[in-house]
């Protein structure tokens, strides 16, 4: 949940408008524009509906998971995460739920998708870990899990497609003070001539 909340505040920070940050800090970040559009834009229409599908498929299901691991914590707490012998359970069964119901509704918006995607696929990856801890490498408990944890993995590698938030904030957010229309030339121009 830290490293939840960590990438939250570092993608808040990046997606600033790069004139506000210090002198020290434009370079590195005009140097993260061109890939930060490459990943949020590259594929196109049909990659782009196959990803809202798998968005779709991914987020819905594990909303699912994540409002019943909320809806009784200390059973899930006693049954899941006492097994890996962790301390605090019921704080990781939480944190666990949490994970998984906002990090399914980013992604299923497709808004701040590379955060909900590292939420899913980090629960996935303890899942997978505590399965096979309990079960071994038991194709039919580790099914589910490992199909979850590939769809999430995908997303975050992959991006949210052209059919996002993220998408449309992008052009918003990462354009350059010059390539930004003079917005009192734009209006002046609709004004009728006296």
């Amino acid at each position: 949940m830290t490293a939840f909340l960590a990438a939250l505040l570092a993608l808040i920070a990046l997606t600033r408008s790069l004139p506000a940050v210090g002198p020290g800090l434009n370079a590195p970040l005009a140097a993260l524009r061109t890939p930060m559009l490459a990943y949020l834009r590259r594929p196109g229409l049909a990659a782009s509906l196959g990803l809202l599908i798998l968005r779709l498929s991914i987020g819905l299901m594990m909303l699912h998971h994540g409002q019943e691991k909320l809806a009784d914590p200390q059973q899930f707490a006693s049954t899941y995460v006492a097994s890996l012998h962790l301390p605090f359970p019921l704080f990781f069964a939480c944190a666990a739920g949490f994970s998984e119901l906002i990090g399914s509704w980013l992604v299923v918006l497709g808004l701040f998708t590379p955060l909900g995607a590292l939420a899913l696929t980090s629960t996935m990856a303890v899942a997978a870990f505590q399965h096979i801890l309990t079960a071994g490498f038991n194709i039919y408990v580790l099914e589910l899990v490992v199909l979850y944890l590939g769809g999430s993995l995908a997303i975050l590698l992959a991006g949210p497609g052209r059919f996002s938030f993220d998408a449309g904030l992008a052009s918003d957010l990462w354009v350059r003070p010059e390539e930004q229309p003079d917005q009192l030339s734009a209006v002046s121009a609709l004004a009728p001539e006296a």
